[in-house]
């Protein structure tokens, strides 16, 4: 399983001399199993590089598509992703039964006057919406599980196994407030037990939480919390506040690590950056 970062910046993009070493696209990853075929998270901003990318594959034709959400941060790139402009390409829009709905009308509204000048209608590519996990035939490609954000309006988490290895992805995920359908915080420890790779929500500071609880992020404290007591491999922090500096998430990263270091625990941390490339 390999995985590449498109864009891991929360709420909008925020391009600038800031944000360069982490990046400001927002969310978009890229999940390629033993076999290259490629399952993209989320249609954030980023999106669009990954799009370009995709089209100098001449042998590609097909490709799954997972939305954690509606949000507009999650599905803004989407009419900028240019495979969906060519006939040749599949686009297996994955998620659970009861999303199938409103990831159809969440991608179409993208693409809606006055918002667009381009229908969904008008797209070429071949899009199917039957897809469910676990278990429909375009995720035995790679095997998904899903679990319920605790998130306004609601979304889901994977997490993601191939050959052994597993990679949990908990964007969107207030630990502090559990909103309608969200989990409490021991059920998303089980959830990431033993993981390989977590990347989560680490939006806030303790400081900024005052203000911001019940708006569905964590702080970065209570993703690292999460990521210790599941005992997970390596932890990422994600979906990174547009005002966060680069050099104020070198700061959150190195606090974090000493925490790690006084608790005498082995976890990889670190910030989560756009490019940034895993091999599982």
């Amino acid at each position: 399983m390999k995985i590449k970062v498109w864009g891991c910046r929360g709420t909008l993009p925020t391009p600038g001399t800031n944000t360069i070493k982490y990046g400001g696209n927002t969310t978009c990853i890229e999940i390629r199993n033993q076999k290259n075929y490629p399952t993209i998270v989320d249609a954030g901003s980023g999106i669009r590089f990954l799009g370009k990318e995709l089209l100098k594959d001449k042998n590609l034709e097909e490709m799954c598509l997972v939305l954690t959400h509606s949000h507009w941060d999650h599905l803004m790139g989407f009419p900028f992703f240019m495979p969906a402009y060519f006939s040749r390409f599949k686009i297996n829009v994955c998620g659970v039964a009861s999303a199938k709905n409103y990831m159809c009308q969440s991608l179409a509204r993208q693409l809606e006057a006055p918002y667009f000048p381009v229908n969904f209608e008008d797209l070429k590519a071949r899009f199917s919406f039957g897809c469910s996990c676990p278990g429909c035939a375009q995720c035995t490609k790679i095997s998904m599980e899903p679990i319920s954000l605790s998130h306004p309006n609601g979304g889901f988490g994977y997490k993601f196994h191939e050959n052994g290895k597993t990679f949990v992805f908990l964007t969107d995920n207030e630990l502090g407030f559990q909103h309608p359908e969200g989990k409490l915080p021991y059920e998303y420890v089980d959830f990431a037990k033993g993981a390989d790779l977590l990347f989560h929500d680490a939006q806030y500071t303790d400081e900024e939480y005052e203000k911001t609880r019940g708006w569905g992020h964590s702080t970065y404290k209570q993703a690292l919390k999460l990521a210790l007591d599941a005992g997970v491999k390596s932890f990422g922090i994600f979906h990174h506040d547009p005002d966060r500096s680069d050099e104020q998430l070198d700061k959150i990263v190195e606090n974090l690590r000493q925490t790690v270091r006084e608790k005498g625990a082995k976890l990889e941390v670190f910030a989560v950056s756009e490019g940034m490339e895993i091999d599982l």
